[in-house]
C-alpha cells in the first residue's frame, strides 16, 4: 500500500523551490560561499595578483592545446584566429586565477574553477553565429536556410521546455526496438518488478546472475537493442539473467526510504530467485545499483548468508571521499536546498538531475547541441541510447536525502558506519570474489574513486578500466570499434598500488570486457545442468514499471 504524504508548504521550502527553478538545483549560499572565500583570499595575495597581471599583459596558449571546438581549419584564418586564440588565452588565464590560491578551502576553489568554465563555455566564439566561421560558411552556402531551420528547432525545444516534456524519440518504442530480450515478469512488489530472460542454451549453470540497475535509470540500458544488450549477451553464455525494473516514483512514494529499496528491491529479489530454484546466484550492480548492492553484499556476509557466488560492481563507487565534480555541490547548505525543493513536490524531478550531469560536460552535452542543432540547423540523429537518455525517472524524497546525506556527505559506507536494521555493516566481511569494472572518462563515477574498493575489502578482487563513458564504457559489446580495457587481478594480502600507478603498470587490451567478465564468471560457476522451465509469470518482458 502505498503511503500518504504530510507536504511540508512552509516558506523557507517554496523559496527554494522557486529559487531551485533559476538555478538548477544548485544552492545560490553554496555558490556565494565559495566565492567569497575565492575573493577574501584573492585581494589578500599581492603574488597572485602579479602573477596574473602579467598573464593578462603577456596572454598564451598552453603548449599543444588543441581545442575541438576550433578543430575545423576555418578556425586559423584571420579573424577568427584572433577570437579563438583570445578565448584560450582568457579561458587560461581564469583557470590560473582559480586554482593554487594559498589558503582556500580546496573545494571552494574547484567550484569557483567549475563555475568560471561554464560562463567561458557560454561565451566561446563558438556558440554565436556572427563568430563562427563554420556556421558563416554554412549560411553563405544555404542562403540562411540552417539558421530558420535553427529557429524552427529552437521554438520546437522552448515549447517542449514549457510543457516540461523533452524532445523523445518516435523511432525507438520501448518493448519493439528497446528492452527487446524475450522474458517474464516474476516478481511485483510496490517498488520493483523482477524480470527473468528465458533461456536459449539446452544447459545453464547452476548459479543465475541477478543484475541491481541504478534507480534514476530505466533498467533496459543493460537491454538496449538486439545489437547492444548486456542481458542478451549473459544468457547467451549459459547464464540464466534476472534483472530488477525499478518504479519511477511520484508524490505518494516521497517517505520510501534506502531501507525500502534494500528489502522492497534486492532483498526481495534474492528471495523470489531462491524460491526459483537457485539457493547460490551471482549479483551484478550498476552505478548506484551496484553501491546498493555492496551494501547488501556486506549485509548478508555480516549475517553469516553464503548465497551470493559472487559480486560484479559496474560503474559503481562505495567510497565517495573523492566523487569527482559531482561532490563539488554537495555540502549541507546543497542538500538543505534540495531537501526544501523536493518538499514541495516529494521527489526530485529527472531534469533537475540530468542538468548537473550536463553542467560536467557542457561542451559536448550541450554547447556542441547548440551550435549543432539552432547554428547549423541539423538535428542530433536519433538514436538508441538518445531515446533511453530521454526517459528519465525521479527518485523519492526521504530516499534521496538519505543518499546524499549518509553516503555523499558522511561517506557512512565507506567508513563502516552505514546500518542495516539496525547494525553496521563493513565491506571488509564479504567474502564472496569481486569483479569491478570502470570506465577512463566517467564523469559520474570517476575511475580513481571506484578503485579505491581495493582498497576497503578483504576479498579477490578483479578491477577492470575500460575506456568510455559512463554510459558507453559499459556498453561495451563484442565488435564495437575503438574498444579497449585493463585488468588485473588482486587476491587479499597484495600490497596495494594507486591508481596511476595501476594505470601504468597494466597495459591495454583490445576489445570488449563482455567476454572477460563471462570467462569469470564461469569460473566462479558450477557445472551446467538442464534448463528449467519456467511455469510461473506475472506477463511478459519489459513488465509494467518500466512505462512509468
Amino acid at each position: 500500500m502505498k503511503k500518504e504524504r504530510i507536504v511540508s508548504r512552509g516558506l523557507d521550502a517554496n523559496l527554494h523551490a522557486a529559487l531551485g527553478q533559476v538555478t538548477g538545483g544548485l544552492s545560490p549560499a553554496t555558490l556565494a560561499t565559495a566565492f567569497l572565500d575565492w575573493w577574501l583570499h584573492m585581494i589578500g595575495s599581492p603574488e597572485k595578483q602579479a602573477e596574473l597581471i602579467r598573464l593578462s599583459l603577456e596572454p598564451s596558449i598552453r603548449d599543444g592545446e588543441k581545442d575541438p571546438r576550433f578543430a575545423d581549419p576555418a578556425w586559423e584564418a584571420y579573424p577568427y584566429n584572433i577570437m579563438s586564440h583570445s578565448f584560450l588565452a582568457a579561458q587560461n588565464w581564469w583557470d590560473a586565477a582559480t586554482t593554487d590560491m594559498h589558503g582556500v578551502d580546496p573545494k571552494h576553489a574547484k567550484i569557483v574553477n567549475f563555475v568560471t568554465r561554464q560562463w567561458l563555455d557560454m561565451i566561446s566564439p563558438a556558440n554565436f553565429a556572427a563568430t563562427n566561421p563554420v556556421v558563416q560558411k554554412r549560411t553563405q552556402e544555404e542562403g540562411g536556410q540552417n539558421l530558420l531551420r535553427g529557429a524552427r528547432y529552437w521554438m520546437e525545444d522552448f515549447n517542449r521546455l514549457l510543457a516540461k516534456k523533452p524532445r523523445t524519440s518516435d523511432r525507438y518504442v520501448v518493448g519493439k526496438d528497446l528492452a527487446t530480450t524475450p522474458g517474464d515478469v516474476v516478481m511485483q512488489n510496490d517498488l520493483v518488478e523482477l524480470i527473468r530472460y528465458r533461456p536459449t542454451t539446452a544447459k545453464v549453470h547452476p548459479e543465475p546472475i541477478l543484475i541491481v540497475p541504478a534507480w534514476i535509470m530505466k533498467f533496459y540500458i543493460l537491454d538496449l537493442t538486439a545489437q547492444r544488450s548486456l542481458v542478451a549477451y549473459l544468457r547467451d553464455q549459459g547464464f540464466e539473467v534476472f534483472i530488477l525494473s525499478w518504479k519511477n516514483p511520484d508524490e505518494t512514494d516521497a517517505d520510501l526510504s534506502m531501507k525500502d529499496y534494500i528489502d522492497l528491491g534486492i532483498q526481495a529479489a534474492i528471495r523470489r530467485v531462491k524460491e526459483l530454484g537457485h539457493p547460490r546466484l551471482h549479483t551484478a550492480g550498476y552505478c548506484l545499483g551496484g553501491t546498493l548492492l555492496s551494501i547488501v553484499a556486506a549485509a548478508l556476509a555480516r549475517d553469516g548468508d553464503e548465497s551470493l557466488a559472487s559480486v560484479s560492481l559496474l560503474a559503481a563507487q562505495v567510497d565517495f571521499s573523492e566523487p569527482g565534480e559531482l561532490g563539488l555541490f554537495i555540502n549541507e547548505s546543497q542538500v538543505a536546498f534540495l531537501e526544501d525543493i523536493m518538499a514541495t513536490q516529494g521527489y526530485l524531478k529527472a531534469d533537475q538531475m540530468a542538468g548537473a550531469f550536463q553542467l560536467l560536460r557542457s561542451n559536448d552535452l550541450i554547447w556542441s547541441r547548440v551550435i549543432r542543432h539552432y547554428l547549423l540547423g541539423e538535428r542530433t540523429p536519433d538514436n538508441p541510447l538518445m531515446a533511453w537518455n530521454a526517459d528519465a525517472t525521479r527518485m523519492p524524497a526521504r530516499m534521496h536525502t538519505e543518499y546524499l546525506r549518509r553516503l555523499f556527505l558522511t561517506n557512512d559506507l565507506a567508513k563502516g558506519r552505514f546500518r542495516v536494521d539496525d547494525n553496521a555493516v563493513a565491506l571488509s566481511d564479504i567474502r564472496a570474489d569481486i569483479y569491478c569494472v570502470a570506465t577512463e572518462t566517467d564523469h559520474v563515477s570517476p575511475w580513481t574513486s571506484v578503485y579505491r574498493l581495493a582498497l576497503l575489502t578483504d576479498t579477490d578482487v578483479t578491477f577492470v578500466l575500460t575506456n568510455g563513458g559512463h554510459n558507453g564504457g559499459i556498453l561495451s559489446e563484442p565488435g564495437h570499434k575503438g574498444r579497449h580495457f585493463r585488468f588485473a587481478h588482486k587476491t587479499e594480502g597484495d600490497t596495494h598500488m594507486t591508481a596511476p600507478e595501476w594505470f601504468d603498470t597494466h597495459a591495454a587490451r583490445d576489445g570488449s570486457w563482455w567476454p572477460h567478465w563471462a570467462a569469470w564468471l564461469k569460473d566462479h560457476s558450477s557445472h551446467k545442468v538442464e534448463t528449467a522451465a519456467l511455469n510461473d509469470t506475472l506477463g511478459a518482458a519489459p513488465g509494467d514499471y518500466v512505462f512509468g
